[in-house]
Formats: structure tokens, C-alpha cells, sequence
């Protein structure tokens, strides 16, 4: 559980009680062959890795509203890059609470390093947000130029920091997009055909 409100949105006892065939049980214990990877992933073993994560995430923001409560205005810089580590931060633990919570699909159970390109990517879509004025944010104030700028340069060593991760957790991220876009292309051209036969059965029930 979060913050002590937040539940797993697939529990113990909903796991053991489920008819989805993509839920599987062996002697480790209930896990899915998760849809970017095809990689084996253990329900526990994930939900563990997000509670620690976000237990570590909690902390970094604490310390983060401390450094900026004690640091002067005239320290423009420092206050720049705290900010910033606090928009990755905060989306850190946003996406954490979404995908814990989340019982309704099965594509939010993945492994570890396939969660770490979600949030990368999900930042790097608000970073442009943000630069565009689209969205407001409590850790930028009017003039966001230093601190859009320190996202830039922190953002990817702040989350393998957060998830404890090694470098090259990032480096396949890519690949994560392009099975998608695939699946995506595949049931685009599936639903095409589908309209397809459609129109055409109801092109002869009507000239019948």
C-alpha cells in the first residue's frame, strides 16, 4: 500500500480468484508475460519494486521542499535546478500511484526497466508542456527558462538515481516504442479490414 491509501489494483486475493489466462501461477507466485517484452513478470516483485521507489521518491521530495525553503531568492540557480528535480519527482510519484492502483489493465504490470522508459518518456512530453505555457506547475514559477533547462540536463541521471537503475537501463527504450507503434499498426490494418467486410456484407444485404 501508498501513503496507506493507495492499494495494489491487482491484489492477493483478486489474483488468486481471477479467470484471465494471461494470469499465471508457479511456484514464485502469480506473473503475466508482460506485452512490450514477453519478459516473465511476478505481480509481487513489481508492486514491491514500485513501493520502494516510491517510498525513496517520498524522501527525495521532502528534502527537496527543505533545501528550497532554506535557500534564498538570490540563489536563482540553485533554486532552478530544485524545481526541476521536483517536476521529475513529482511525475515520478504521480505515474507510481496511476500504475499501482491501476485494476483494470493488465499492460501496467511490466518489468522494472520497461516502468523507468514510461516515466522517462512521460517527462520528456511534459518538459515540452511545460516550454509551451500549456500546463501549470507548483514548482515553476513565471520565468520557467532555468528550470525547463535543468530538466533537460538532470532528468535521465535523476531517474536511474531514483530507480536505482544502471545506465544501459535506458538504452532500449526505443525498441519498447517501436513494438507498440507495431501493435498499434497491426490493429489499425485488423480494424480496416474488419470496416471492409462489413461494408461489403452490408452491400449485398441491401441489394438483396
Amino acid at each position: 500500500m501508498l501513503e496507506g491509501k493507495f492499494h495494489r489494483g491487482f491484489s492477493p486475493d483478486r489474483l488468486a480468484s481471477n479467470n484471465e489466462p494471461r494470469i499465471r501461477q508457479d511456484d514464485d507466485g502469480y506473473y503475466l508475460m508482460s506485452l512490450s517484452e514477453n519478459s516473465k513478470v511476478y505481480f509481487e516483485d513489481y508492486y514491491l519494486f514500485l513501493e520502494k521507489t516510491y517510498e525513496k521518491s517520498s524522501l527525495e521530495r521532502a528534502r527537496i521542499d527543505k533545501l528550497v525553503a532554506e535557500t534564498s531568492e538570490e540563489y536563482a540557480e540553485t533554486l532552478a535546478y530544485l524545481r526541476a528535480r521536483g517536476v521529475i519527482v513529482d511525475l515520478l510519484l504521480k505515474n507510481i500511484r496511476r500504475f499501482y492502483s491501476d485494476g483494470a489493465n493488465l499492460g501496467v504490470i511490466m518489468t522494472p526497466w520497461c516502468f523507468g522508459t514510461v516515466v522517462l518518456e512521460k517527462i520528456e512530453v511534459y518538459r515540452d508542456r511545460l516550454s509551451k505555457g500549456e500546463v501549470e506547475d507548483p514548482n515553476v514559477p513565471e520565468y520557467p527558462y532555468y528550470i525547463i533547462k535543468y530538466i533537460d540536463e538532470i532528468y535521465k541521471v535523476s531517474l536511474l538515481e531514483l530507480f536505482d537503475f544502471p545506465e544501459k537501463a535506458f538504452q532500449m527504450r526505443w525498441q519498447y516504442s517501436e513494438l507498440l507503434q507495431k501493435y498499434s499498426k497491426i490493429l489499425g490494418n485488423i480494424t480496416t479490414s474488419l470496416q471492409s467486410v462489413m461494408t461489403t456484407i452490408k452491400g449485398h444485404t441491401s441489394k438483396g
